[in-house]
């Protein structure tokens, strides 16, 4: 029998034990962290930030309450995150969540902060409605804010939080600038990318004469579908600004699709050749993959005039990508009218990785060539594989990132504008910090689960394998347990029923 006086020290040693482990989590936050990307520990590149802030930093979380399960876990997963962020930065970083409800002084403060509600569907007694939400935030450094619209779901988040404090903290930018005169997209034609690079970068136009030289104040310059020929004195600056340290990407058509005149051409600009003589080859050919992006193409249905989607092998879907800093974490790319590259470096002290792959069912066609939109392909279309469609090339300090496309990060202008795939913009971007960042930032851009899609060159019938162990396990799982479980107490009854109590 315990004793009155045993069973109050036990009382007393279990509440100084949780009064010790609520200390110490008070002080010291762990979590394990099981996922593949790590996307739940920070990143040394967010822990350098955190530790060199000279000024503390708010951050202010509208998030509405009572909210579907799904979207409540981003709002659990923020505010774990703002946790860590805090205690790493010392408390130099402090954080308020704030929901706006019906409030109508929360609601504007929200939106004058640049926090727009969000319409969200929720089921409620067998019926679906809308419901207003708030999912963002606002950092805050001094008398500078900088805005998170929406923090979206399976979104990195670490990397929005950790580059809006950067864009505050910063306080001298590097340059980079996009190259012109030479009839290429502007930087309000690649608004997705522009909007990225501007978090940590100052972004200009530049223009190449015979008369200047091009900057060395340029951390990377980007050189994007350009159309024209490039005069040879302006190649000429180019291998200047790359023997003094300088950095490029080049995205370059070596071919082009017209879909209104259904033919692709071929385009020189005298990069090609240029681009050569370092090692990396556009090649002038269409990447065909069997992996690819759908067009829609009208037809005669029942009487009827509809936009049915075809699948058209030149614009192939990159999922194939090499283990390297600027296709860590990618997903899928798609890259139309693309060009494959061949490497043949004459200099031994280049260094040439391919970057991403077209899939093992692929092939390639003539630059000159008439699109048949409703061909119907055949696997002898596609007898190649893992054709490469980017590099890096280094040499010393210089540094050069090659697309064999150049139209994948063009949004267009206009009413013919067009909002990208987010791992189009990611590589891209990837390439730039590559090029001209060092603060690690490069590898949370990619921290968030983007699309599993299957493969395409899977076989119909495996496929339908998939889809039935997929559906038709998790019940036969369930049924074997209820089986076990049905035999463990039936044997446990008889064994009971045979014992002799006498």
């Amino acid at each position: 029998m315990l004793t009155k006086r045993k069973i109050q020290i036990s009382i007393a040693f279990v509440i100084g034990i949780v009064v010790l482990v609520n200390f110490i989590s008070d002080k010291y936050f762990i979590r394990l962290d099981f996922t593949a990307d790590q996307r739940y520990s920070l990143s040394d590149a967010t822990k350098n930030i955190l530790e060199d802030l000279y000024n503390p930093v708010t951050v202010t979380a509208y998030f509405s309450e009572n909210l579907p399960p799904d979207i409540a876990k981003v709002r659990r997963d923020f505010r774990d995150l703002l946790v860590e962020y805090s205690t790493r930065s010392g408390g130099n970083l402090v954080y308020e969540f704030v929901n706006p409800g019906d409030d109508q002084q929360k609601l504007m403060e929200a939106q004058q902060n640049g926090i727009s509600p969000l319409m969200i569907n929720v089921r409620e007694k067998d019926q679906m409605k809308q419901q207003r939400a708030f999912l963002g935030a606002v950092i805050q450094m001094g008398d500078r804010k900088e805005a998170i619209p929406f923090v979206r779901p399976g979104a990195a988040m670490e990397y929005e939080l950790s580059s809006a404090i950067k864009k505050l903290s910063v306080v001298n930018k590097p340059k980079i600038a996009l190259l012109q005169g030479y009839d290429e997209p502007t930087l309000g034609e690649i608004a997705q990318a522009h909007n990225k690079l501007q978090v940590m970068y100052d972004v200009e136009s530049y223009r190449i004469t015979d008369t200047t030289v091009i900057p060395s104040s340029y951390e990377a310059l980007m050189i994007i579908a350009p159309m024209d020929s490039i005069p040879q004195s302006h190649l000429n600056q180019l291998d200047n600004y790359l023997n003094n340290g300088g950095k490029l990407l080049l995205a370059l058509n070596r071919v082009d699709g017209d879909l209104q005149n259904a033919r692709g051409v071929e385009i020189n600009t005298g990069l090609e050749s240029w681009l050569s003589r370092k090692g990396i080859t556009v090649e002038n050919k269409f990447l065909i993959d069997i992996n690819c992006s759908n067009i829609m193409v009208q037809q005669q249905q029942a009487g009827f005039i509809m936009n049915t989607p075809v699948r058209f092998p030149y614009l192939p879907i990159i999922s194939n990508f090499s283990d390297h800093p600027i296709t860590e974490g990618l997903e899928q790319v798609l890259f139309p009218f693309a060009s494959p590259l061949s490497f043949n470096p004459q200099d031994t002290s280049v260094y040439i990785t391919p970057l991403a792959f077209s899939s093992n069912k692929s092939g390639t066609q003539g630059s000159t060539v008439f699109f048949d939109v409703m061909k119907q392909w055949s696997q002898s279309d596609f007898n190649l594989s893992n054709l490469p469609v980017a590099a890096s090339l280094e040499k010393g300090d210089m540094r050069i990132v090659v697309f064999g496309d150049g139209d994948f990060i063009i949004n267009g202008s206009g009413q013919n504008q067009q909002q990208l795939n987010e791992d189009n913009v990611n590589i891209f971007v990837n390439a730039i910090d590559w090029l001209a960042d060092d603060t690690g930032l490069i590898q949370l851009r990619t921290k968030g689960v983007t699309g599993r899609p299957i493969d395409q060159s899977i076989e119909e019938g495996t496929k339908t394998l998939l889809k039935y162990i997929n559906f038709l396990l998790p019940i036969i799982a369930i049924i074997a347990y209820g089986v076990f479980r049905f035999q463990l107490k039936r044997k446990l009854k008889n064994k009971l029923m045979n014992v002799d109590y006498a």
